[in-house]
Protein backbone atom coordinates (compact mmCIF):
# COMPACT_ATOMS: atom_id res chain seq x y z
CA UNK A 1 0.00 0.00 0.00
CA UNK A 2 1.73 3.20 -1.23
CA UNK A 3 1.16 5.91 1.81
CA UNK A 4 4.08 7.63 1.83
CA UNK A 5 2.57 10.86 0.31
CA UNK A 6 0.11 10.55 3.53
CA UNK A 7 1.60 12.68 6.57
CA UNK A 8 -0.30 14.81 9.72
CA UNK A 9 -0.95 18.18 9.34
CA UNK A 10 1.94 18.91 11.74
CA UNK A 11 4.24 17.22 9.86
CA UNK A 12 3.18 19.08 6.62
CA UNK A 13 3.20 22.39 8.72
CA UNK A 14 7.26 21.38 9.71
CA UNK A 15 7.38 20.83 5.86
CA UNK A 16 6.81 24.97 5.27
CA UNK A 17 10.50 26.93 5.71
CA UNK A 18 11.37 30.24 6.88
CA UNK A 19 10.91 32.89 4.11
CA UNK A 20 8.70 30.35 1.66
CA UNK A 21 6.20 32.05 -0.71
CA UNK A 22 3.15 30.27 -0.36
CA UNK A 23 0.45 30.40 -2.35
CA UNK A 24 -3.13 29.45 -0.51
CA UNK A 25 -6.93 28.39 -2.31
CA UNK A 26 -10.15 28.93 -0.98
CA UNK A 27 -13.12 31.69 -1.72
CA UNK A 28 -14.15 32.88 1.74
CA UNK A 29 -15.18 29.60 3.55
CA UNK A 30 -15.39 27.40 -0.07
CA UNK A 31 -12.37 25.36 -1.24
CA UNK A 32 -10.81 26.33 2.17
CA UNK A 33 -7.87 24.38 3.94
CA UNK A 34 -8.85 25.80 7.08
CA UNK A 35 -7.47 22.84 8.79
CA UNK A 36 -3.69 22.74 7.22
CA UNK A 37 -3.33 26.53 7.96
CA UNK A 38 -4.31 25.77 11.80
CA UNK A 39 -1.58 23.44 11.48
CA UNK A 40 0.82 26.17 10.50
CA UNK A 41 -0.65 29.09 12.91
CA UNK A 42 -0.31 26.41 15.52
CA UNK A 43 3.61 25.88 14.66
CA UNK A 44 4.38 29.12 14.67
CA UNK A 45 2.56 30.40 18.04
CA UNK A 46 4.60 27.18 19.64
CA UNK A 47 7.82 27.59 17.73
CA UNK A 48 8.51 31.01 15.98
CA UNK A 49 8.75 29.14 12.59
CA UNK A 50 7.80 29.48 10.01
CA UNK A 51 8.82 33.60 9.82
CA UNK A 52 9.26 36.14 7.14
CA UNK A 53 6.48 34.54 5.00
CA UNK A 54 4.86 35.67 2.01
CA UNK A 55 1.47 34.96 1.56
CA UNK A 56 -0.62 35.06 -2.05
CA UNK A 57 -4.00 34.27 -2.67
CA UNK A 58 -5.72 34.57 -5.56
CA UNK A 59 -9.75 35.42 -3.85
CA UNK A 60 -9.70 36.16 -0.24
CA UNK A 61 -10.00 32.92 1.80
CA UNK A 62 -11.72 32.60 4.82
CA UNK A 63 -14.49 34.87 6.30
CA UNK A 64 -14.71 34.62 9.63
CA UNK A 65 -12.73 34.89 13.26
CA UNK A 66 -9.84 32.51 13.34
CA UNK A 67 -10.66 31.40 9.25
CA UNK A 68 -8.20 31.45 6.33
CA UNK A 69 -5.96 34.62 5.96
CA UNK A 70 -6.78 35.50 9.17
CA UNK A 71 -3.86 32.00 10.25
CA UNK A 72 -1.34 34.59 9.02
CA UNK A 73 -2.10 37.62 10.78
CA UNK A 74 0.92 37.46 13.03
CA UNK A 75 3.78 39.80 12.85
CA UNK A 76 6.63 37.80 12.15
CA UNK A 77 5.17 35.36 10.77
CA UNK A 78 4.21 37.15 7.65
CA UNK A 79 6.31 39.82 5.95
CA UNK A 80 4.09 40.34 2.66
CA UNK A 81 0.88 39.62 1.34
CA UNK A 82 -0.69 39.85 -2.11
CA UNK A 83 -3.93 38.55 -3.27
CA UNK A 84 -6.95 40.08 -5.17
CA UNK A 85 -8.78 40.98 -2.01
CA UNK A 86 -8.83 41.52 2.06
CA UNK A 87 -11.42 40.62 4.73
CA UNK A 88 -14.72 43.41 4.74
CA UNK A 89 -14.92 42.26 8.37
CA UNK A 90 -14.35 44.89 10.82
CA UNK A 91 -13.17 41.59 12.72
CA UNK A 92 -10.08 40.85 10.90
CA UNK A 93 -7.05 40.85 12.58
CA UNK A 94 -4.87 41.06 8.90
CA UNK A 95 -6.92 43.72 7.63
CA UNK A 96 -6.06 45.57 11.27
CA UNK A 97 -2.47 44.59 10.59
CA UNK A 98 -2.47 46.53 6.89
CA UNK A 99 -4.28 49.50 8.46
CA UNK A 100 -1.99 49.86 11.36
CA UNK A 101 0.98 49.16 8.23
CA UNK A 102 2.28 46.24 10.25
CA UNK A 103 2.65 44.14 7.24
CA UNK A 104 2.84 45.58 3.56
CA UNK A 105 -0.20 44.57 1.34
CA UNK A 106 -0.63 44.67 -2.02
CA UNK A 107 -3.77 43.72 -4.34
CA UNK A 108 -2.95 42.42 -8.01
CA UNK A 109 -6.56 41.53 -9.92
CA UNK A 110 -7.98 38.66 -9.55
CA UNK A 111 -7.30 37.30 -13.03
CA UNK A 112 -3.97 38.61 -13.11
CA UNK A 113 -2.99 36.14 -10.51
CA UNK A 114 -4.24 33.72 -11.96
CA UNK A 115 -2.07 34.31 -14.98
CA UNK A 116 0.98 34.70 -13.33
CA UNK A 117 0.64 31.07 -11.52
CA UNK A 118 -0.23 29.74 -15.26
CA UNK A 119 3.01 31.64 -15.91
CA UNK A 120 5.13 30.43 -13.07
CA UNK A 121 4.04 27.27 -14.47
CA UNK A 122 5.60 27.77 -17.50
CA UNK A 123 8.89 28.57 -16.72
CA UNK A 124 8.12 32.75 -17.43
CA UNK A 125 9.47 35.51 -15.88
CA UNK A 126 7.36 38.32 -16.40
CA UNK A 127 3.11 38.63 -16.97
CA UNK A 128 1.89 41.21 -18.80
CA UNK A 129 -1.48 42.46 -18.79
CA UNK A 130 -3.37 45.18 -19.50
CA UNK A 131 -5.96 44.76 -17.21
CA UNK A 132 -6.06 47.40 -14.78
CA UNK A 133 -4.67 50.08 -16.62
CA UNK A 134 -5.81 53.93 -15.10
CA UNK A 135 -7.30 52.04 -11.56
CA UNK A 136 -5.29 51.70 -8.37
CA UNK A 137 -3.43 48.89 -9.69
CA UNK A 138 -1.69 50.96 -11.90
CA UNK A 139 2.08 51.45 -10.88
CA UNK A 140 1.14 55.47 -12.18
CA UNK A 141 -1.48 55.60 -9.46
CA UNK A 142 -0.82 53.35 -6.55
CA UNK A 143 0.61 50.31 -7.26
CA UNK A 144 -1.80 48.13 -5.34
CA UNK A 145 -0.75 49.34 -2.45
CA UNK A 146 -3.11 49.08 0.74
CA UNK A 147 -1.14 50.92 2.95
CA UNK A 148 1.95 53.24 3.30
CA UNK A 149 4.48 50.36 4.26
CA UNK A 150 4.29 49.12 0.47
CA UNK A 151 5.99 50.17 -1.66
CA UNK A 152 5.43 50.80 -5.40
CA UNK A 153 7.00 47.97 -6.51
CA UNK A 154 4.68 45.40 -7.79
CA UNK A 155 4.06 46.00 -11.45
CA UNK A 156 5.47 48.37 -13.80
CA UNK A 157 4.48 49.96 -17.23
CA UNK A 158 6.42 48.50 -20.67
CA UNK A 159 5.58 49.08 -24.03
CA UNK A 160 5.15 45.50 -25.93
CA UNK A 161 5.22 45.92 -29.50
CA UNK A 162 3.39 49.36 -29.49
CA UNK A 163 0.97 48.83 -26.62
CA UNK A 164 1.05 49.98 -22.95
CA UNK A 165 1.11 47.06 -20.91
CA UNK A 166 1.49 46.63 -16.97
CA UNK A 167 4.27 43.92 -16.02
CA UNK A 168 4.30 42.11 -13.08
CA UNK A 169 7.85 40.17 -11.82
CA UNK A 170 6.48 36.81 -11.44
CA UNK A 171 6.51 35.20 -8.00
CA UNK A 172 8.73 31.86 -6.92
CA UNK A 173 6.72 29.85 -5.28
CA UNK A 174 7.85 27.70 -2.42
CA UNK A 175 4.45 25.75 -1.32
CA UNK A 176 0.76 25.87 -2.37
CA UNK A 177 -1.76 24.48 0.36
CA UNK A 178 -4.76 23.19 -1.72
CA UNK A 179 -7.99 21.49 -0.71
CA UNK A 180 -9.67 18.47 -2.55
CA UNK A 181 -12.40 15.94 -1.85
CA UNK A 182 -10.62 12.50 -1.99
CA UNK A 183 -7.04 11.51 -2.68
CA UNK A 184 -5.92 8.30 -4.15
CA UNK A 185 -2.53 6.47 -2.07
CA UNK A 186 -0.38 8.18 -5.07
CA UNK A 187 -2.15 11.25 -4.36
CA UNK A 188 -3.81 12.11 -7.20
CA UNK A 189 -7.13 14.44 -6.57
CA UNK A 190 -10.57 14.96 -7.12
CA UNK A 191 -12.68 17.63 -6.22
CA UNK A 192 -16.25 16.12 -6.79
CA UNK A 193 -17.91 17.53 -3.51
CA UNK A 194 -16.60 20.93 -4.15
CA UNK A 195 -18.66 24.14 -6.71
CA UNK A 196 -15.37 25.49 -7.37
CA UNK A 197 -12.11 24.57 -8.69
CA UNK A 198 -10.14 27.97 -8.52
CA UNK A 199 -7.25 27.57 -9.82
CA UNK A 200 -5.62 24.62 -8.08
CA UNK A 201 -3.94 23.13 -10.86
CA UNK A 202 -2.28 26.06 -11.89
CA UNK A 203 -1.30 26.59 -8.53
CA UNK A 204 0.10 23.11 -7.95
CA UNK A 205 2.09 23.75 -11.07
CA UNK A 206 3.70 26.88 -10.23
CA UNK A 207 5.02 25.50 -7.41
CA UNK A 208 6.37 22.04 -8.76
CA UNK A 209 7.88 24.44 -11.58
CA UNK A 210 9.49 26.35 -8.35
CA UNK A 211 10.64 23.67 -6.56
CA UNK A 212 8.63 23.99 -4.34
CA UNK A 213 5.70 21.54 -2.17
CA UNK A 214 2.41 21.04 -2.75
CA UNK A 215 0.57 19.94 0.21
CA UNK A 216 -2.92 19.23 0.08
CA UNK A 217 -5.67 19.16 2.44
CA UNK A 218 -8.77 15.72 1.85
CA UNK A 219 -11.86 14.28 3.22
CA UNK A 220 -11.07 10.98 2.08
CA UNK A 221 -8.38 8.69 0.84
CA UNK A 222 -8.82 5.92 -0.91
CA UNK A 223 -6.76 2.92 -3.20
CA UNK A 224 -4.98 4.40 -6.03
CA UNK A 225 -6.42 3.86 -9.31
CA UNK A 226 -10.10 3.98 -8.04
CA UNK A 227 -10.54 7.76 -8.67
CA UNK A 228 -12.05 8.36 -12.16
CA UNK A 229 -9.21 9.89 -14.16
CA UNK A 230 -11.61 12.46 -16.13
CA UNK A 231 -12.30 13.49 -12.35
CA UNK A 232 -8.53 13.48 -11.35
CA UNK A 233 -7.76 17.64 -11.36
CA UNK A 234 -4.40 17.63 -9.56
CA UNK A 235 -2.27 14.61 -10.73
CA UNK A 236 -0.44 12.67 -8.19
CA UNK A 237 2.74 13.76 -9.68
CA UNK A 238 2.13 17.27 -8.56
CA UNK A 239 1.66 16.12 -5.06
CA UNK A 240 4.04 16.20 -2.21
CA UNK A 241 1.74 15.65 0.45
CA UNK A 242 -1.91 14.55 1.09
CA UNK A 243 -3.07 15.53 4.98
CA UNK A 244 -6.55 13.89 5.86
CA UNK A 245 -9.54 16.19 7.70
CA UNK A 246 -12.24 13.67 8.16
CA UNK A 247 -14.08 16.58 9.53
CA UNK A 248 -13.45 19.02 6.79
CA UNK A 249 -16.98 20.89 6.40
CA UNK A 250 -19.11 20.85 2.95
CA UNK A 251 -18.45 23.93 0.70
CA UNK A 252 -22.09 25.46 1.02
CA UNK A 253 -23.16 23.61 3.69
CA UNK A 254 -26.36 22.13 3.13
CA UNK A 255 -26.40 23.50 -0.48
CA UNK A 256 -23.63 21.84 -1.56
CA UNK A 257 -25.08 18.89 -3.65
CA UNK A 258 -27.39 21.94 -5.52
CA UNK A 259 -24.19 23.71 -5.76
CA UNK A 260 -22.26 21.11 -7.24
CA UNK A 261 -24.15 19.38 -9.92
CA UNK A 262 -25.08 16.31 -8.07
CA UNK A 263 -28.71 17.20 -7.63
CA UNK A 264 -31.00 19.99 -9.11
CA UNK A 265 -33.52 21.39 -6.64
CA UNK A 266 -36.52 23.86 -7.85
CA UNK A 267 -35.82 27.48 -7.69
CA UNK A 268 -39.22 28.47 -6.77
CA UNK A 269 -38.97 27.24 -3.32
CA UNK A 270 -36.36 29.50 -2.57
CA UNK A 271 -37.74 32.80 -0.62
CA UNK A 272 -39.00 35.56 -2.31
CA UNK A 273 -37.08 38.96 -1.62
CA UNK A 274 -38.53 41.07 0.54
CA UNK A 275 -39.54 44.78 -0.57
CA UNK A 276 -37.19 47.27 -0.03
CA UNK A 277 -35.13 49.72 -1.49
CA UNK A 278 -32.65 46.39 -2.57
CA UNK A 279 -35.03 45.12 -4.06
CA UNK A 280 -36.31 48.43 -6.14
CA UNK A 281 -32.25 48.50 -7.88
CA UNK A 282 -32.28 44.73 -8.13
CA UNK A 283 -35.75 44.92 -10.17
CA UNK A 284 -34.31 47.83 -12.33
CA UNK A 285 -31.26 46.43 -12.90
CA UNK A 286 -32.95 43.38 -14.28
CA UNK A 287 -34.46 45.14 -16.96
CA UNK A 288 -31.26 46.21 -18.39
CA UNK A 289 -30.81 42.49 -19.34
CA UNK A 290 -31.71 43.80 -22.67
CA UNK A 291 -31.10 39.98 -24.99
CA UNK A 292 -31.71 36.50 -25.07
CA UNK A 293 -29.16 34.03 -23.70
CA UNK A 294 -26.90 36.98 -22.39
CA UNK A 295 -23.83 35.78 -20.82
CA UNK A 296 -23.96 37.81 -17.05
CA UNK A 297 -21.86 38.13 -13.97
CA UNK A 298 -23.15 39.42 -10.71
CA UNK A 299 -20.71 40.81 -8.45
CA UNK A 300 -20.73 40.79 -4.66
CA UNK A 301 -24.01 43.15 -3.07
CA UNK A 302 -27.29 43.45 -4.66
CA UNK A 303 -26.54 42.27 -7.96
CA UNK A 304 -26.75 39.17 -6.88
CA UNK A 305 -30.27 39.37 -5.83
CA UNK A 306 -31.26 39.57 -9.94
CA UNK A 307 -31.59 36.31 -10.36
CA UNK A 308 -34.07 35.76 -7.93
CA UNK A 309 -35.98 39.07 -9.78
CA UNK A 310 -36.20 36.87 -12.69
CA UNK A 311 -37.35 33.84 -10.58
CA UNK A 312 -40.04 35.79 -9.09
CA UNK A 313 -41.49 37.71 -12.11
CA UNK A 314 -41.15 34.65 -14.39
CA UNK A 315 -38.83 36.71 -16.66
CA UNK A 316 -36.10 35.98 -19.10
CA UNK A 317 -34.85 32.79 -17.83
CA UNK A 318 -32.66 32.35 -20.85
CA UNK A 319 -30.07 34.46 -19.01
CA UNK A 320 -26.98 32.56 -18.60
CA UNK A 321 -25.30 33.67 -15.46
CA UNK A 322 -21.84 33.09 -15.13
CA UNK A 323 -19.52 34.32 -11.74
CA UNK A 324 -16.05 34.60 -11.89
CA UNK A 325 -15.00 30.90 -9.71
CA UNK A 326 -16.53 28.88 -12.14
CA UNK A 327 -20.03 28.02 -12.46
CA UNK A 328 -22.06 28.48 -15.85
CA UNK A 329 -25.89 28.10 -15.83
CA UNK A 330 -28.90 27.73 -12.83
CA UNK A 331 -29.60 30.66 -10.26
CA UNK A 332 -26.21 32.33 -8.31
CA UNK A 333 -26.42 31.65 -4.76
CA UNK A 334 -26.59 34.17 -2.05
CA UNK A 335 -24.14 36.43 -0.19
CA UNK A 336 -22.96 34.01 1.84
CA UNK A 337 -21.82 31.48 -0.77
CA UNK A 338 -20.92 33.84 -3.19
CA UNK A 339 -19.66 32.80 -6.89
CA UNK A 340 -21.53 29.37 -6.84
CA UNK A 341 -24.76 28.88 -8.79
CA UNK A 342 -27.62 26.58 -7.65
CA UNK A 343 -27.84 24.14 -10.61
CA UNK A 344 -24.91 24.86 -12.78
CA UNK A 345 -25.07 23.17 -16.59
CA UNK A 346 -21.10 23.24 -15.85
CA UNK A 347 -18.24 24.16 -13.77
CA UNK A 348 -15.16 25.23 -15.28
CA UNK A 349 -11.19 26.21 -13.48
CA UNK A 350 -11.32 29.71 -12.99
CA UNK A 351 -8.01 30.22 -15.02
CA UNK A 352 -10.18 29.23 -18.07
CA UNK A 353 -12.87 31.74 -16.58
CA UNK A 354 -10.57 34.79 -16.86
CA UNK A 355 -9.79 34.22 -20.12
CA UNK A 356 -13.00 34.47 -21.47
CA UNK A 357 -13.27 37.52 -20.10
CA UNK A 358 -10.17 38.95 -21.25
CA UNK A 359 -11.47 37.79 -24.62
CA UNK A 360 -14.36 39.92 -24.15
CA UNK A 361 -16.82 36.54 -23.90
CA UNK A 362 -19.56 38.84 -21.23
CA UNK A 363 -22.53 40.59 -22.82
CA UNK A 364 -22.55 42.57 -19.60
CA UNK A 365 -21.69 42.77 -15.80
CA UNK A 366 -23.73 44.14 -12.87
CA UNK A 367 -21.42 45.20 -10.28
CA UNK A 368 -22.13 47.09 -6.44
CA UNK A 369 -20.02 50.44 -5.67
CA UNK A 370 -18.81 51.81 -2.83
CA UNK A 371 -18.47 55.40 -3.82
CA UNK A 372 -18.76 57.09 -7.11
CA UNK A 373 -17.35 60.55 -8.73
CA UNK A 374 -17.44 63.36 -11.42
CA UNK A 375 -15.72 61.11 -13.90
CA UNK A 376 -17.60 58.33 -13.21
CA UNK A 377 -15.16 56.54 -11.44
CA UNK A 378 -15.63 53.85 -9.24
CA UNK A 379 -14.79 52.87 -6.02
CA UNK A 380 -15.33 49.20 -4.41
CA UNK A 381 -11.98 48.69 -3.16
CA UNK A 382 -10.65 51.07 -0.15
CA UNK A 383 -13.37 53.23 1.83
CA UNK A 384 -14.47 53.96 5.29
CA UNK A 385 -11.64 52.05 6.92
CA UNK A 386 -12.76 49.43 5.12
CA UNK A 387 -10.02 47.55 2.63
CA UNK A 388 -11.97 44.48 0.15
CA UNK A 389 -10.17 44.67 -2.67
CA UNK A 390 -11.35 44.03 -6.19
CA UNK A 391 -11.44 40.48 -6.20
CA UNK A 392 -12.37 39.91 -9.92
CA UNK A 393 -13.98 43.67 -10.28
CA UNK A 394 -11.67 44.79 -12.86
CA UNK A 395 -11.01 41.93 -14.75
CA UNK A 396 -14.70 41.49 -15.32
CA UNK A 397 -15.07 45.53 -15.96
CA UNK A 398 -12.04 45.41 -18.23
CA UNK A 399 -13.72 44.20 -22.01
CA UNK A 400 -17.54 44.30 -21.14
CA UNK A 401 -19.48 45.92 -23.42
CA UNK A 402 -22.18 46.79 -20.82
CA UNK A 403 -21.64 47.92 -17.22
CA UNK A 404 -24.39 48.27 -14.79
CA UNK A 405 -23.38 49.59 -11.05
CA UNK A 406 -25.84 48.79 -8.19
CA UNK A 407 -26.27 50.40 -4.95
CA UNK A 408 -27.89 52.45 -2.45
CA UNK A 409 -27.46 56.57 -3.17
CA UNK A 410 -26.31 57.14 0.72
CA UNK A 411 -25.16 54.37 3.54
CA UNK A 412 -25.00 54.54 7.26
CA UNK A 413 -28.39 55.10 9.07
CA UNK A 414 -30.76 55.53 6.29
CA UNK A 415 -34.11 54.77 6.65
CA UNK A 416 -35.95 54.53 3.22
CA UNK A 417 -39.00 52.57 2.68
CA UNK A 418 -41.24 51.28 -0.21
CA UNK A 419 -44.90 52.35 -0.16
CA UNK A 420 -48.13 52.49 -2.01
CA UNK A 421 -45.73 52.66 -5.44
CA UNK A 422 -43.30 55.28 -4.20
CA UNK A 423 -40.23 55.84 -2.11
CA UNK A 424 -40.24 57.73 0.96
CA UNK A 425 -37.24 58.92 2.74
CA UNK A 426 -37.59 59.19 6.17
CA UNK A 427 -34.16 60.05 7.33
CA UNK A 428 -31.00 60.18 4.82
CA UNK A 429 -28.15 58.42 5.21
CA UNK A 430 -24.79 58.94 6.79
CA UNK A 431 -22.49 58.77 3.67
CA UNK A 432 -22.71 60.15 0.42
CA UNK A 433 -21.77 57.59 -2.36
CA UNK A 434 -21.75 60.07 -5.27
CA UNK A 435 -18.09 61.94 -4.19
CA UNK A 436 -16.07 64.40 -5.83
CA UNK A 437 -13.11 62.04 -5.84
CA UNK A 438 -12.99 58.46 -5.01
CA UNK A 439 -10.81 57.26 -2.45
CA UNK A 440 -9.14 54.33 -4.93
CA UNK A 441 -9.95 54.06 -8.20
CA UNK A 442 -11.31 50.70 -8.87
CA UNK A 443 -12.99 51.38 -12.17
CA UNK A 444 -11.87 54.23 -14.73
CA UNK A 445 -14.86 55.97 -15.80
CA UNK A 446 -12.65 57.56 -18.44
CA UNK A 447 -11.16 54.36 -19.54
CA UNK A 448 -14.57 53.06 -20.03
CA UNK A 449 -16.06 55.77 -22.06
CA UNK A 450 -12.39 55.46 -24.38
CA UNK A 451 -13.54 51.80 -24.73
CA UNK A 452 -16.88 52.72 -25.81
CA UNK A 453 -18.47 50.57 -22.80
CA UNK A 454 -21.92 51.46 -21.69
CA UNK A 455 -21.91 52.07 -18.33
CA UNK A 456 -24.82 52.64 -15.85
CA UNK A 457 -25.48 53.37 -12.54
CA UNK A 458 -28.74 52.61 -10.30
CA UNK A 459 -29.32 53.29 -7.15
CA UNK A 460 -33.49 53.27 -5.18
CA UNK A 461 -33.73 57.04 -6.20
CA UNK A 462 -32.35 57.63 -9.55
CA UNK A 463 -30.17 56.48 -12.56
CA UNK A 464 -27.25 58.15 -14.23
CA UNK A 465 -25.37 57.34 -17.70
CA UNK A 466 -21.70 57.88 -18.14
CA UNK A 467 -21.35 60.60 -20.38
CA UNK A 468 -18.24 62.36 -22.34
CA UNK A 469 -20.24 65.72 -20.74
CA UNK A 470 -20.03 63.48 -17.38
CA UNK A 471 -23.00 61.91 -15.20
CA UNK A 472 -26.20 62.36 -16.91
CA UNK A 473 -29.27 62.18 -14.51
CA UNK A 474 -31.85 59.89 -16.49
CA UNK A 475 -34.10 58.90 -14.18
CA UNK A 476 -35.90 59.64 -11.11
CA UNK A 477 -37.90 57.83 -8.38
CA UNK A 478 -41.67 58.94 -7.62
CA UNK A 479 -41.69 60.13 -4.72
CA UNK A 480 -38.22 62.00 -4.89
CA UNK A 481 -37.66 65.60 -4.82
CA UNK A 482 -34.76 65.88 -7.71
CA UNK A 483 -33.35 68.48 -6.71
CA UNK A 484 -33.41 68.20 -2.91
CA UNK A 485 -33.21 64.15 -2.63
CA UNK A 486 -30.41 63.85 -5.62
CA UNK A 487 -29.08 66.79 -7.06
CA UNK A 488 -28.39 68.52 -3.75
CA UNK A 489 -26.42 65.44 -2.60
CA UNK A 490 -24.25 65.70 -5.31
CA UNK A 491 -21.06 67.82 -4.41
CA UNK A 492 -20.01 68.02 -8.03
CA UNK A 493 -22.18 69.17 -11.39
CA UNK A 494 -23.91 66.40 -13.75
CA UNK A 495 -26.04 66.72 -16.61
CA UNK A 496 -29.88 67.37 -16.42
CA UNK A 497 -31.90 67.25 -19.22
CA UNK A 498 -34.87 65.10 -19.40
CA UNK A 499 -35.26 62.70 -16.91
CA UNK A 500 -38.20 60.31 -16.74
CA UNK A 501 -39.92 59.15 -13.56
CA UNK A 502 -38.87 55.34 -13.20
CA UNK A 503 -41.64 52.60 -13.35
CA UNK A 504 -44.21 52.69 -10.08
CA UNK A 505 -44.31 49.13 -10.95
CA UNK A 506 -40.68 48.88 -9.38
CA UNK A 507 -41.81 49.82 -6.02
CA UNK A 508 -44.93 47.64 -6.18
Amino acid sequence: METGKIVSGKEAAAAIQDGSTIVVCGCENILLPDYLLQRLEERFLETGHPCGLTEIHTVIHGMGPGLGLEHFAHEGMTSRVIGSGYSFLKTSQMSALIRENRIPAYIMPMGTVFQMLDNVASGETYTYSKVGIGTFVDSAVEGGCMNDCAENTLCWHETVCGEDMLCYKNEKIDAAILRGTTADEFGNISLEKEPMTLGVKAAAMAAKASGGKVIVQVERIVKRGTIDPQKVMIPGIMVDMVVLDENQPASGGGMNPALTGEIRIPVSALEPLPLDITKVISRRAAREIAKKNAVVNLGVGIPVNIPMIQVEQQSDQETIFFPEHGAIGGVPAGRAIFGTNINPEAIIDSTEVFRFYRGGGLTQSFLGFGEIDQYGNVNVSKFNGIIPGCGGFIDIAHRTPKLVFCGSFTAGGAEIVVENGRLVIRKEGKYRKLVEKVEQITLNGQEALRKNQDVTYITERAVFKLTAQGLELTEIAPGVDMQKDVIDLIPFPIVVHSPVEMDADLFR
